[in-house]
């Protein structure tokens, strides 16, 4: 390094105390780091390691639940949930030095007294931490790592600028969280992320990918990463309705013979906007989750686009991806205008679907589903993407517990769930007295895309489907699928994270669920905490968990 032996010597002593001293000794060490930074811009970085080294170390300490609802004592090692009393404080302090080394000095500050004056290759690794009311706003980081980082309390990146790769995946954000302005200059990677309360990204910049998709990780059998994947540390997946633990980190191997897919997106709990977002490459969506509606608002989107969601809003949104694929929520379609960028518009070949699965009022959306029944009924063409709108409207997570006490508006959307499921499943069960289920009302081989829905008293007795994907799904009160025959059903990844859990009694009683698998076979790591009849009512899986 370029710096003489008092300012090596200092610097490893600050190190030292940050690691070992509390209270006003690691504040002091902690200012100092910043002041040796200011004084010398190749320590910045070794600065920047050392605070997110420390911010990374896990704190046992009274601990409360951050999830909306719950609020129980767990006691458990900090960083899954909340940070309670001196730690919080601690850890605030530590994040406001850090922020003071990644944010630019106002014009004419002093830099000497560690007012910041941030070098654009400054880089930063929190993934894991536990960080209480972290305000990144303005800053500059060049790679930035917050994979399963817990962000408890407010969060902003308002007006940050990331120059490398800014991954997030799997990383929980307990309250309102800012990214307004922010420009990512490489790849942004929100796959598993879960925003508990309100987000916003208005006018981000998107340069390159923008992935809030599927998050799981497809390795090679000889990829050195196995290696680190029993590090990887999530949020314990405690969301309402849901059990598995795995979930977010489900993890696949990949030969030279078959891909598969499977996981969760990001999942929006609370609104989010996205108002005059700029996607100049991928805007992926796939396998997202919005429990309330998603505003796109006057976005510009530039590249491939994988954004089906029922709850999306669109209007203004323009799509300049000329040739490129984009899938689009049903009932909106790209338009042309004279001599501009094409603009998101009613697609008129739906019609007279009008996006009611959107709307707040739970009688439109009634209304909707019935609609949305009666075009598949009559356009043989359009069933498989009325099936995906109902899909994706059953994959919409939900923020209470559909077996607690319900409350009247909470109890009218279970039903509405009800409804849905009732809606696919007349239609691929075949009317009794015709051969082959003949009729307008009859949608053989239609795929179920369920990967992670919350079902309640799912019935598909005697139903003829194509393919479905019930990874990582959630079923509720009594689920039949005896007499039912699939082309192919999944209900895990192939391994223990990624199953399915029947909450209630279930029946697979005369089930055939794939052409080639038997159906214990397919069921073998599925969850089951009540009874279940698999083939043989003499042989039930009874209580298995």
């Amino acid at each position: 390094m370029s710096v003489g032996e008092v300012g090596v010597e200092a610097f490893r002593i600050a190190v030292r105390q940050v690691a070992e001293a509390t209270g006003a000794e690691r504040e002091d060490a902690l200012r100092r780091l910043v002041e040796l930074g200011a004084a010398d811009p190749v320590l910045r970085q070794d600065a920047a390691d050392t605070i997110c080294a420390y911010l990374r170390t896990p704190a046992v300490a009274p601990v409360v639940d951050g999830t909306a609802g719950h609020g129980r004592h767990l006691g458990r090692p900090v960083g899954a949930s909340a940070v309670d009393g001196a730690d919080a404080d601690a850890r605030r302090e530590t994040l406001r030095v850090l922020v003071g080394l990644l944010r630019p000095a106002a014009p004419g500050a002093d830099e000497s007294a560690g007012a910041g004056g941030a070098s654009p290759g400054i880089a930063v690794d929190l993934s894991g931490a536990a960080l209480v009311d972290a305000d990144f706003g303005g800053c500059e980081l060049a790679e930035a790592r917050f994979a399963d980082t817990r962000f408890l309390g407010s969060t902003s990146f308002a007006d940050a600028r990331f120059t490398g790769d800014a991954v997030f995946a799997r990383a929980v954000f307990h309250g309102m969280v800012r990214f307004d302005d922010a420009r990512f200059a490489a790849d942004a990677v929100f796959g598993r992320a879960r925003f508990r309360g309100p987000a916003s990204f208005d006018r981000v910049g998107f340069a390159a990918m923008a992935w809030f998709g599927r998050g799981e990780e497809e390795l090679w059998e000889d990829d050195p990463a196995w290696d680190a994947v029993e590090d990887v540390v999530p949020a314990p997946w405690d969301e309402p309705n849901e059990d598995d633990p795995g979930w977010p980190v489900a993890v696949l191997t990949g030969d030279y013979q078959r891909w598969e897919e499977g996981g969760d997106g990001a999942r929006f709990v609370g609104a989010v906007s996205f108002r005059g977002v700029r996607f100049d490459g991928p805007a992926w969506f796939c396998k997202a989750r919005f429990g309330a509606v998603a505003t796109f608002r006057d976005a510009l989107f530039g590249g491939p686009v994988h954004l089906d969601q029922p709850v999306v809003d669109l209007d203004g949104a323009r799509w300049a991806g000329d040739d490129e694929p984009a899938r689009w929520p049903l009932g909106w379609t790209s338009k042309a205008t004279p001599g501009g960028t094409p603009v998101l518009a009613a697609d008129r070949s739906v019609a007279p679907y009008f996006r009611q699965l959107a709307d707040r009022d739970p009688d439109v959306r009634r209304v909707g589903l019935r609609i949305l029944g009666q075009l598949g009924d009559a356009r043989p063409e359009l069933r498989q993407r009325v099936a995906d709108a109902v899909c994706a409207y059953l994959r919409v997570p939900l923020a209470f517990d559909v077996a607690g006490e319900l409350t009247p508006a909470q109890a009218g959307e279970v039903q509405l769930r009800r409804d849905a499921q009732r809606l696919l499943a007349e239609r691929l069960r075949p009317a009794p007295g015709t051969a082959g289920g003949a009729g307008a009302r009859h949608w053989p081989e239609t795929d179920l895309p369920l990967c992670g829905a919350t079902l309640v008293d799912l019935d598909l007795s005697g139903c003829r489907v194509g393919h479905a994907d019930f990874t990582g799904a959630q079923f509720h009160g009594t689920t039949r699928f005896d007499a039912s025959v699939f082309a192919a059903a999944a209900f895990q990844l192939g391994g223990p994270e990624g199953r399915a859990s029947f909450h209630g009694d279930v029946t697979f009683a005369g089930a055939r669920l794939d052409r080639w698998r038997g159906v214990r076979d397919l069921l073998g790591g599925v969850v089951f905490h009540a009874g279940a009849v698999v083939d043989d009512p003499d042989t039930p899986l009874a209580g298995k968990s």
